[in-house]
This record gives C-alpha cells, sequence and structure tokens, in this order.
C-alpha cells in the first residue's frame, strides 16, 4: 500500500472535536501562561493540530477566549438543567441542589476563574474588547435568569433578575476568595445564601 493511500484512508477528527481539543489546550496553555504570555504556537502544539487549524477555527486570541466564555455558559447550563430535572421536594430543596453545584464548579473551575479575572482587566482598558465581554456577560446572566424563572419562585421582592445577579455575583466573589484561600468558603455558603430566597417551586406542568 503507498504512502498517499495510507494517508488518504486516515480520517481527520470532527470540527467539533478539534473545536474541543483546541479549547481544552487553551484553557490550560492560558492558565500557566496568562492571557499575554500564551500564542497561538503553543495552544497548537497543546492541542496537537498546526497553528492554521487554530485559526480555521478561531480568527484570534481573543476569540479564542470569548469561545472559551461561551463553553463555560453552556456548561453551567447543562450543569443547572441536571439540577433541576432531579426530584425535589421543595424550593429549599432546590435551592440547595443549585447552591452546592454551582460552589463545586467554582472549584473545580478555578483557572478558568483566574483567566477571567485576567481577561477583565484586558476588557476595563480595551473599549473593543469590552463590548463584546460586556455581551458574553449579559448571555451569562440572562442564562441564570432564565434558570431561576424556570426552577423557583422567589420569596422575596426582589426581581428574577436580581436573583439572578445575586447568584453571579457569589460565584464571581466566592471564586476570587477561593483563589486566593483554596477551601476558604463553607460547601453550602451559596446555598444557605439562596435558601431564604426561594419560594415554592414552580408546577413542573407550567413550565
Amino acid at each position: 500500500m503507498s504512502i498517499l493511500s495510507v494517508m488518504s484512508e486516515v480520517k481527520r477528527p470532527p470540527r467539533s472535536e478539534v473545536r474541543e481539543r483546541i479549547l481544552d489546550a487553551a484553557r490550560k496553555t492560558f492558565a500557566a501562561d496568562g492571557f499575554a504570555g500564551a500564542t497561538i504556537d503553543a495552544i497548537a502544539a497543546a492541542a496537537g493540530f498546526t497553528k492554521g487549524a487554530v485559526y480555521s477555527n478561531f480568527g484570534s486570541k481573543d476569540e479564542l477566549f470569548l469561545a472559551l466564555l461561551d463553553q463555560q455558559i453552556q456548561r453551567r447550563a447543562e450543569l443547572l438543567a441536571n439540577v433541576s430535572s432531579a426530584p425535589s421536594a421543595d424550593a429549599g430543596t432546590m435551592a440547595t441542589a443549585v447552591g452546592d453545584a454551582l460552589m463545586q464548579a467554582v472549584r473545580d473551575n478555578l483557572d478558568y476563574h483566574v483567566l477571567f479575572l485576567e481577561y477583565l482587566l484586558r476588557a476595563t482598558r480595551d473599549p473593543a474588547v469590552r463590548k463584546k465581554f460586556v455581551d458574553h456577560r449579559r448571555a451569562v446572566l440572562a442564562q441564570a435568569r432564565d434558570a431561576v424563572k424556570a426552577n423557583w419562585e422567589p420569596s422575596t421582592n426582589l426581581p428574577i433578575e436580581s436573583v439572578a445577579q445575586l447568584v453571579v455575583a457569589l460565584t464571581n466573589g466566592f471564586a476570587i476568595e477561593e483563589i486566593v484561600a483554596p477551601g476558604s468558603v463553607p460547601a453550602h455558603l451559596i446555598a444557605d445564601v439562596l435558601k431564604p430566597l426561594a419560594g415554592n417551586n414552580r408546577d413542573p406542568r407550567r413550565r
């Protein structure tokens, strides 16, 4: 069999797999070297692809980071959906499950939160980057709002949007504390804050 024949039989990985491998490599490289220090060459090498393969999927380092942010949003959405699909006796139980899941997600992704803070500083100094970053933050808040609205009625006078913003702020703030002093935030603290805000669960038939 000729070399050309062998090469023709080698299947290229699906584009979705290529993107996932690049994103995983980017997250690790950014975490190790910082956003400014990381290079597309290093990310490509870590992913096992050429630099051209990275650029064919992501136009720049900024686009790559924003895709990482999209990935985090999607994973949090899946996490909340999984928690929401579990049987729950009451809204307090649901709030506890959501809070504990979010806290675990924070602890499992501290390298991402370090990168998030670094990119936040970049966004505050560059108007073009800031605009894209703000759009993504709005998407995060919309996701949190939809999750709150779908699963429990807050038992306070706070609007749904404010409760959602509180959830996002808690996870970001506790992430900072965990970065500085791992293990310093009690495991159930988010849940303890959310439980007093929880009212009765929505009837699933109303969803």
